[in-house]
């Protein structure tokens, strides 16, 4: 898809954050609702960096809507510069992205259910250890370091962008490298569950387009209806 695709997006959302309705929707940052868009020198300079060139609809997103901000849930991680010249993402869970391993493929073979519901089954409890808090501290370690390298471990999320937060250590990823390269997938580990793709209607995997587009046609609407109730 070409960068037309955002023709006109960041005027929308620039307008939705001015509409009288506009307090009433989820993923409108205070302040500023989107950051600048980056130049394409710096989009190259951030390519280089890590290695790997970025899917084409989150490129056009960065070119010509903003670097981040209004969004899908909290808002889009925007993408920035440190003070080293590094660029990199930002917000709660922007640092779980590893800009080095971009260019690897993401995994899509996930956790075995079984698996995990049965470490689940098994979750050591206080009750279970009555009169050695020792010894439940010590079942207790081991039985988070397995299920951190069933759920956490890092290299679950090679080859992904974490894009954005829910809430309550929620969040979704988009796919740079690998066969799922440009699709948003939804990350309830939090909840114990596994990491899985995003789907429409038709149950296909979600685009980066079609995930902002359809936060900001719901958005746009929400805004209305309030507006109109005002």
């Amino acid at each position: 898809m070409d960068e037309n695709r955002w023709a006109g997006v960041r005027e929308r959302v620039l307008a939705l954050a001015g509409h009288p309705g506009a307090e009433q929707v989820f993923g409108l940052p205070d302040g500023e609702p989107l950051r600048a868009p980056l130049t394409r020198a710096q989009l190259t300079e951030l390519e280089g960096q890590i290695g790997t060139r970025l899917p084409e609809e989150y490129r056009g997103f960065l070119l010509q809507v903003g670097a981040g901000g209004a969004g899908p849930s909290y808002g889009v991680f925007p993408v920035v510069l440190d003070a080293d010249g590094r660029w990199g993402w930002e917000g709660d869970g922007g640092d779980m992205t590893d800009p080095a391993r971009l260019g690897e493929p993401f995994a899509t073979v996930r956790a075995d259910a079984a698996e995990l519901a049965a470490l689940q089954a098994r979750t050591p409890e206080e009750e279970d250890f009555p009169d050695d808090p020792d010894a439940f501290e010590a079942a207790y370690d081991e039985w988070d370091e397995r299920h951190s390298e069933v759920l956490f471990s890092g290299e679950r999320t090679i080859g992904a962008i974490c894009l954005c937060h829910r809430g309550c250590c929620l969040r979704q990823w988009l796919v740079v490298s690998g066969p799922e390269a440009g699709t948003v997938w939804d990350d309830p580990r939090a909840d114990w569950a596994d990491i899985e793709p995003l789907t429409g209607p038709d149950g296909r995997s979600l685009t980066f387009a079609e995930w902002y587009m359809s936060w900001l046609e719901e958005a746009e609407r929400t805004a209305e209806r309030y507006g109109e109730a005002a």
